[in-house]
C-alpha cells in the first residue's frame, strides 16, 4: 500500500538485523527463516505510521513494531503446526523444514525476543506497552482456541464468530496502532480511539477475507478460492446461510460440511450458490461495510490533522479494496 511504503522500507531494513544471535543454529535459523519469507508487514508499518501521525519520530516506534512482527510470526509457526500446514507464503513451513519440536521451541524464543524489544523504552512506556502486548497475546490465543472449538460444534452463533475473529485477528491490528500512539505519548482518549479504529477495521478485514475466499479472484486474492469450504470452516457466510436461508438450504449446507470429496469442485459450486441465494453473500458485504464505517466514525474523535485522518481513511479503503 502506497501510504505504508515509506514505513515498510525502513522496517524491513531493521527486521533484517532484529535477530542477532546465531547459536544454537537449530534455535535461531528457523526464526530467521520465517522472517525471511516476506509478508505484507502491515501491522508493524501501522505502528510506525501512527507514531508519526501523533507528531513523534516514527523511528522511535521501531522496537515496538519489531515486537509486533515477531509475535505475529511466532503465532504463524504455531498455527502451522496445529493445522499441519505444509506451506507458508509459498515456502516450506518451519515444522516441515526442521521438525515439530524445533518449531515449538523457536516459536517460544520468538515470543521472548518480542518482549525484549520493549526494554528500549522508558519505564512508563515499557509498562504500558508490555501490558497491552500481554493482553493482546492472550486474546489471540483465546481466539485460536475458539476457532478450533468451532470445528466440532454445530451451535456456533454469529456473535460468537465475530468475537472469535475479533480476538484472533482484529485485536492485534488495534494493538499495533495503539503501540504507535503510546510511543508518541498521545492522550489516553487518542490511544483508545486509534485502538478502536484498528480493531474495527481488523474485523472488517477478516470478514472480507471470508468473503473473498468464496467469491474472490484467485489471481488477485493470492489464495485458493474455496479453501474454507474444502476445510468445512463455519465462517460468517456459512452461519448466516444456515440461520437465514430456507430450511432445505440449511440442511444441504450442513450435509456438505460433513463430507470431504476428492474433487471438491461440485461442493464449492453448490455451497457458493447457497451462499448467494440464501442472502448470506449480501449480508456479509453489509457486515463488512458496518465495521468499516465503525472504524471511520472513530476518526472524528482523534486529535490529529484532517489530512492525517484522511490518510487513515485512505489506508482503510485501500485495505478493503481487494478484488471482490
Amino acid at each position: 500500500m502506497d501510504i505504508l511504503q515509506k514505513y515498510n522500507q525502513e522496517f524491513q531494513q531493521n527486521l533484517e538485523n532484529a535477530v542477532t544471535k546465531n547459536e544454537p543454529a537449530q534455535l535461531y535459523d528457523p526464526i530467521k527463516y520465517i522472517l525471511s519469507l516476506g509478508g505484507k508487514r502491515i501491522r508493524p508499518a501501522l505502528t510506525l505510521m501512527v507514531c508519526d501521525f501523533f507528531e513523534a519520530s516514527y523511528k522511535e516506534a521501531m522496537s515496538a513494531a519489531l515486537a509486533i512482527e515477531l509475535f505475529h510470526n511466532f503465532s504463524l509457526i504455531h498455527d502451522d503446526i496445529m493445522d499441519n500446514a505444509p506451506l507458508r507464503r509459498g515456502q516450506i513451513t518451519v515444522h516441515e523444514k526442521w521438525d515439530v519440536n524445533t518449531g515449538i521451541l523457536s516459536g517460544d524464543a520468538m515470543l521472548i525476543l518480542a518482549y525484549r524489544f520493549f526494554e528500549d523504552y522508558n519505564p512508563n512506556q515499557f509498562q504500558e506497552l508490555a501490558k497491552l502486548f500481554s493482553e493482546t497475546a492472550l486474546q489471540v490465543c483465546e481466539g485460536q482456541q475458539h476457532d478450533m472449538d468451532f470445528e466440532t460444534r454445530d451451535d456456533v452463533s454469529i456473535d460468537e464468530y465475530i468475537h472469535m475473529i475479533d480476538h484472533k485477528t482484529a485485536v492485534l491490528v488495534g494493538a499495533a496502532m495503539k503501540m504507535g500512539a503510546i510511543v508518541a505519548n498521545a492522550s489516553k482518549s487518542d490511544k483508545e480511539s486509534i485502538y478502536e479504529f484498528g480493531r474495527n477495521l481488523g474485523i472488517a478485514f477478516q470478514l472480507q477475507d471470508d468473503y473473498l475466499d468464496v467469491f474472490g479472484d484467485s489471481k488477485t486474492f493470492g489464495k485458493q478460492i474455496g479453501g474454507d469450504i474444502i476445510a468445512n470452516k463455519k465462517t460468517f457466510l456459512y452461519l448466516t446461510a444456515v440461520n437465514q436461508g430456507a430450511q432445505v438450504q440449511a440442511d444441504e449446507l450442513e450435509h456438505l460440511f460433513t463430507i470431504n470429496p476428492k474433487d471438491p469442485t461440485d461442493k464449492i459450486s453448490t455451497v457458493k450458490e447457497i451462499f448467494t441465494h440464501s442472502g448470506a453473500a449480501e449480508a456479509t458485504k453489509k457486515e463488512i461495510e458496518k465495521y468499516s464505517n465503525l472504524a471511520y466514525s472513530v476518526l472524528d474523535e482523534i486529535e490529529i490533522s484532517e489530512e492525517k485522518k484522511k490518510m487513515l481513511r485512505q489506508f482503510g479503503e485501500e485495505l478493503m479494496l481487494r478484488n471482490f
